[in-house]
């Protein structure tokens, strides 16, 4: 039995032999003249540590004519601030000499540049022909952002007419930088959103979508973020800085309320209904908030008033809460200017008080 196997081997070797790879993956030489060269990109997960960032010291100088260069460019104009300045930080100094090639056409692209000193003629070559100069850079001018997207062949040459100091990036930390950020920022909208009553239903893989969907914005000084009266249609969380918050009396006198600071929230209850903002909330010093409109909200995840229901006691603390907002917005025919201050009269309920069920004495409500 043995040898019947060991001929059956032998003589399947020889078909195989017969059969080499070199007759199965003959191709022709122009097999693949003309077809477009694939591109990929490295694939990254979040260290969920603390991720240490790069810091490449600058002069002021250097700074502003990096952030003006990048400035229009489609890859940086919709970072945020802190992405925004971890770019510009991780940017390192390169030199080339005069005639030298920066980057070669048809080669593998891992950095962007901007120009700091000096010029640099660009290269084109097609079908076959000599290369011709297309372009020219100087200062303040940026190639190869397109190294950053995927590790594919550069598109032209660029070589330095003089001797030249770049700013450069490459693709690992560009990318690090946007994960990085993006999942920090998730993380800490996802514990925000923890805390917000009218989210309390909202299942994990809803608050990820949420956290994604929020946007970052920031307030100068004394900017209004919500005017009382105006028509709701977005809700904040305060990232950094801090807020005031006001109330004005039927009679126009302004009154103080409690302030607002990191990781607290207002305006919630524009994802539910239309009514109108009860106090007005202006940035104490740079401000910046995550926000949501009503309208990405339900695109998101449908009607909130169908995700309170989930929860019966939930749904009867945010009854509570319109309740208390209504009673801030209608003057009240019975109060006497002489029975109580105008604070009290005009204010009479805080805008971060409890408006909770006792079963849920810690949900804490803005009315904003």
């Amino acid at each position: 039995m043995e040898s019947d196997t060991d001929n059956d081997s032998d003589d399947s070797d020889d078909d195989e032999s017969h059969e080499g790879p070199g007759q199965l993956l003959s191709l022709p030489a122009a097999y693949m003249r003309g077809r477009r060269t694939s591109v990929s990109a490295e694939s990254m997960v979040p260290s969920h540590q603390n991720y240490v960032k790069t810091v490449i010291q600058k002069s002021p100088e250097q700074r502003k004519r990096i952030e003006l260069s990048i400035s229009s460019n489609f890859l940086f104009k919709n970072l945020d601030e802190d992405q925004h300045e971890d770019v510009v930080n991780a940017m390192a100094e390169k030199r080339f000499r005069n005639r030298e090639n920066v980057i070669e056409q048809g080669a593998v692209g891992d950095y962007f540049y901007v120009v700091e000193t000096g010029s640099l003629d660009v290269y084109v070559a097609k079908n076959g022909n000599p290369s011709e100069k297309v372009f020219e850079y100087g200062p303040g001018g940026s190639f190869g952002e397109l190294a950053l997207m995927y590790n594919g062949p550069r598109a032209a040459t660029v070589t330095a007419t003089s001797d030249v100091v770049l700013w450069a990036l490459d693709r690992i930390t560009f990318r690090r930088i946007l994960m990085e950020n993006t999942s920090r920022k998730r993380r800490m909208y996802e514990a925000f959103l923890e805390t917000v009553p009218l989210l309390v239903s909202l299942e994990p893989y809803e608050r990820h979508k949420i956290a994604d969907a929020l946007e970052s914005v920031y307030f100068e000084d004394g900017q209004i973020v919500v005017g009382q009266g105006d028509q709701g249609d977005a809700f904040f969380i305060i990232e950094s800085g801090e807020a005031t918050v006001t109330k004005c009396s039927e009679e126009g006198e302004e009154f103080p309320m409690p302030g607002l600071g990191p990781g607290q929230y207002f305006g919630e209850l524009a994802l539910l209904n239309d009514m109108p903002r009860a106090a007005t909330v202006k940035a104490q010093g740079r401000l910046k908030c995550a926000t949501l409109g009503k309208r990405a909200f339900v695109r998101l995840l449908g009607p909130v008033v169908e995700i309170i229901k989930r929860n019966s006691i939930n749904y009867q603390t945010i009854e509570q809460m319109i309740q208390s907002h209504q009673q801030q917005l209608v003057p009240s025919a019975s109060a006497s200017p002489a029975s109580a201050s105008p604070a009290l009269a005009s204010a009479p309920t805080p805008i971060l008080a409890s408006a909770a069920s006792p079963l849920h004495p810690q949900l804490q409500l803005s009315n904003i």
